[in-house]
């Protein structure tokens, strides 16, 4: 089974595209806001250190992706 520890940035944006679409994946990275992640977008949080991991996590939970599907496609 693959897990997310050490996500690398290359693996969080093909995980972000599968699941959301290249184009919906790159405006929600760059557009939405998350309180979880300092109020901070998905590009500006991963920017400031925090772990792409994590970032994906916050994404995954405020968009109801279902456990199934958070680890990418097989």
């Amino acid at each position: 089974m693959t897990t997310l520890a050490g996500v690398r940035l290359s693996q969080f944006r093909t995980l972000l595209h599968d699941e959301f679409g290249e184009i919906r994946g790159r405006s929600l990275a760059r557009d939405h806001v998350f309180a979880e992640l300092g109020g901070r977008s998905a590009e500006q949080a991963i920017e400031a250190g925090i772990d792409p991991k994590r970032v994906w996590e916050v994404i995954c939970q405020a968009y109801d992706v279902p456990a199934e599907r958070r680890l990418g496609r097989d």
